[in-house]
């Protein structure tokens, strides 16, 4: 599971006064801003402490790095099939265009290719609709025209008219593959859905009947059924596509699996060693059962500094969450603000004990949970350009419950919005008393990391399903209710005196800083990150707005939290935090509950009453008072570039690390370096 990044309101980042910043090596006047376009931001992360790592640490970590980057193409064809086409013809259009580069649908046609390079394809990366060009079809099929045939990624016999016949309706037409996922109840939502994990014709009953026949209520360590494969019609008989050596996406797994197998060559222990061998297995098999023991040797590896992800892991991009999207993340441990997240995962089954849920769908006893704060290194696949700031792995919830889990704080990322965000006049213009700014500016950074900590260490790894409950029994909704689960854990635990007494926190007023901005943000200000007149759709937004709503409603007799005007402007201000965490409480109770029984009626009923809908009214107004700070909404991250150092024998004695690869550059390299999948792969 993902923690994902909360619209930016604490806007400073004290790296003189942060613990966890000190002695770093960040670079004071380091140049976070890259790129600016569209709704979307480009930044650079730093990776303090690299140049202190050993040269096995490194070259781990360059080729770990490696493996993550080639699996990029993956991501675009399961994000929709026409993805890796659509790229390809955009970026030899950038690369051979000859007419005017000055006029409006050539700059337009810019920011289209940036949207694409950044979503991963045609679909808005977050809010799942496609996003049209700007530019005129006469200036496409013009600027294709002048493009050499021998740029374009043309199929056999394929002519560039009709190349253009087959790509204007995707691109131009709305309602054409109109939304990557749909979550609507009242619909079909695989036929509906855009994305590239079902066959042509494949039906949402067809899908729900043929993994239902697998599964075995008895069975206490299910696989996680169709989780690498796409499912479709051959004959009239559903078959999976499976994701392996020698199966679909065969040519970029066989080049995953060569730079782990370097990987393995340098491993830091026979641990982690057997762990990537494992990983290794897995992608020649595609067998999920090597899957499952890959995934219990990597949450038992609690001894390497270097870890990873790296695999078909989340399944967000599936509207019925069973099939994974193609990831990774590269890190090390960054041992010294570890510190606070072994004392919350050494007190893991205080936490348990003490939450607010019935007894019965708490775990006895807590095994495995582990937790740290990472220094991504690398990202790629579904964490890049726009990144997680907290994981929680592996999914499968009986590993969780017999194994454990491990939980990370990706704290550079953090640290690299925070610092991106100071002086923008967010907390300004939605805040509403300096007392509220004041524990911002104060604890923001703080109880920000402090709640992914227990978001993804505690909240996930958390309960427990009663016996015989399908896993999968939630269906569309079990994305959000996971997320809202794990949000309400560390929302309820912020605000315990037991952060206190174990010195994570030094007063006891600092949760309110979280309170304040999640609310705020569950209630107004997420929703710059919606079109006028849309209702809520990605996961991470539906839980803060049911959450937000749904105590701004049980608390209105009380006041607990309310909308209040000032100047003509709506604000939100919180009257009694004490009661707030209260009725948190109790809806964590009900959250767990809808979880642990697979109670979908629940699901539904609190989702679309609490988490959906938008009041139009407010939402036009915090469109026009954002729009006036001239900030954009969503931000994602260039990689920085590793090179190894060569001695006159050809032996690498360290691997090099610079930040100065742009936007355009990076993408672009990455699009030659690493294009593995033919351009037509359905």
């Amino acid at each position: 599971m993902k923690q994902l990044f909360i619209m930016t309101v604490t806007a400073v980042m004290c790296f003189s006064c942060s613990n966890e910043m000190k002695n770093k090596s960040i670079t004071e006047n380091f140049n976070y801003k890259v790129d600016s376009f569209a709704d979307l931001e480009v930044l650079r992360y730093q990776v303090p402490e690299f140049e202190t790592l050993t040269l096995e640490q490194k070259k781990l970590i360059y080729y770990l790095s490696q493996a993550a980057l080639c699996g990029r193409d993956i991501l675009y064809d399961q994000n929709c099939r026409y993805n890796l086409t659509i790229r390809r013809t955009l970026e030899a259009i950038y690369e051979n265009y000859n007419g005017d580069k000055t006029s409006d649908d050539y700059k337009l046609f810019e920011i289209y290719l940036k949207r694409v390079w950044f979503s991963n394809g045609i679909h808005h990366h977050y809010g799942e609709e496609k996003f049209l060009p700007g530019f005129s079809q006469s200036f496409f099929s013009e600027a294709l025209k002048s493009v050499p045939e021998s740029a374009l990624p043309l199929a056999p016999k394929q002519t560039v008219d009709s190349l253009l016949i087959e790509l204007i309706p995707v691109m131009f037409d709305p309602n054409v593959l109109a939304k990557k996922v749909i979550q609507d109840p009242n619909v079909d939502v695989i036929l509906h859905s855009a994305n590239n994990y079902y066959g042509s014709g494949v039906t949402q009953k067809e899908v729900e009947s043929f993994y239902a026949a697998m599964k075995n209520p008895n069975d206490t360590t299910p696989i996680s059924y169709g989780l690498n494969s796409r499912l479709v019609k051959e004959n009239n008989r559903l078959v999976e596509k499976v994701w392996k050596v020698d199966g679909l996406y065969s040519p970029a797994i066989e080049q995953i699996t060569y730079w782990l197998s370097l990987a393995e060559d340098v491993a830091e222990n026979e641990m982690q060693k057997q762990t990537i061998a494992l990983l290794i297995d897995y992608y020649k098999s595609g067998d999920l059962k090597q899957f499952d023991e890959y995934a219990v040797h990597w949450v038992q590896d609690m001894d390497s500094r270097v870890d990873f992800v790296n695999g078909f892991t989340e399944t967000y991009g599936d509207p019925l969450g069973i099939k994974a999207s193609w990831e990774s993340i590269v890190n090390f441990k960054d041992t010294e603000a570890t510190q606070r997240t072994v004392t919350i995962s050494d007190n893991a089954q205080w936490f348990e004990d003490h939450s607010p849920v019935d007894p019965r769908f708490k775990k006895e006893q807590v095994k495995g949970v582990s937790a740290k704060v990472i220094t991504v290194a690398i990202l790629g696949g579904d964490c890049y350009p726009a990144t997680p700031i907290g994981i929680n792995l592996p999914n499968a919830n009986w590993i969780r419950k017999d194994f454990g889990s491990k939980s990370v704080t990706i704290q550079n990322i953090t640290a690299a919005y925070d610092k991106a965000a100071q002086g923008n006049g967010f907390n300004e213009e939605f805040v509403w008393s300096d007392r509220e700014r004041t524990l911002m500016k104060k604890y923001g950074f703080v109880t920000d990391n402090m709640h992914t900590d227990l978001h993804e260490c505690l909240g996930h790894g958390s309960g427990q399903l009663l016996p015989g409950v399908d896993p999968d029994g939630l269906g569309i909704y079990s994305s959000v209710i996971e997320e809202a689960r794990a949000d309400l854990f560390g929302l309820y635990f912020i605000a315990d005196s037991k952060l206190i007494e174990l010195g994570l926190l030094d007063d006891p007023d600092a949760y309110k800083a979280e309170y304040y901005k999640y609310m705020m943000n569950g209630l107004m200000t997420q929703l710059v990150r919606i079109e006028p007149g849309k209702s809520i759709e990605e996961a991470h937004m539906r839980n803060r707005s049911l959450i937000a709503h749904w105590v701004l409603e049980k608390g209105k007799d009380d006041r607990v939290i309310e909308f209040s005007k000032k100047d003509g402007k709506t604000y939100v201000v919180i009257n009694d935090y004490n009661k707030l965490r209260t009725l948190i409480g109790e809806l964590l109770a009900e959250i767990q509950r809808i979880k642990s029984e697979g109670d979908f009626d629940g699901a539904k009923e609190i989702v679309e009453s609490y988490g959906v809908k938008v009041d139009t009214v407010l939402h036009a107004e915090v469109l026009e008072r954002y729009k006036k700070l001239n900030l954009t909404p969503y931000k994602g991250f260039v990689n920085p570039v590793y090179e190894p150092v060569l001695d006159k024998s050809g032996t690498v004695v360290d691997i090099r690390i610079s930040y100065t690869e742009g936007y355009a550059e990076q993408m672009l390299r990455y699009s030659k370096q690493y294009a593995f999948l033919p351009t037509w792969n359905f």
